[in-house]
């Protein structure tokens, strides 16, 4: 069953636009290494712009600091528990691997929730059901 086009937690999870949940925000695959920073200017459905003013995505690193705080603590709280309380220097290698593996996924997610929350784009129904697809930049 596919997701409901209006369904803003689909679309941020997707990383689709916040105006019409259609078109995507970054250029490649979290996993091309390189590359999975690029995000488009604008969409390729309904022509928002995705930075909202200049230096708008800098409040995203706050956002990236409480995932990254996050993980450290579940990942503790996971080794603790299931190893049963390990030496120092194991926490701090699970926590640094996860992290580093995790970097692409909480840049792109930090920023998802930050053109969401504080972009001030809310969802509007009209642009994802009347637009084709445009060719993106």
């Amino acid at each position: 069953m596919a997701p409901r086009a209006d369904s803003t937690v689909a679309a941020m999870l997707a990383q689709k636009c916040p105006r019409c949940h259609r078109g995507p925000l970054f250029r490649y695959s979290a996993l091309h290494l390189t590359r999975f920073d690029d995000m488009y200017e604008s969409c390729a459905v309904c022509g928002q712009h995705y930075e909202p003013e200049v230096g708008f995505y800098w409040g995203a690193m706050y956002i990236s600091y409480g995932f990254s705080t996050l993980i450290v603590v579940l990942t503790g709280v996971l080794l603790f528990y299931l190893a049963h309380d390990p030496p120092v220097w194991v926490y701090v290698t699970a926590v640094a691997v996860v992290v580093v593996a995790l970097t692409p996924l909480l840049f792109r997610y930090a920023r998802v929730v930050m053109l969401y929350f504080f972009g001030g784009i809310r969802y509007t129904p009209r642009f994802a059901e009347s637009l084709p697809l445009r060719p993106a930049e």
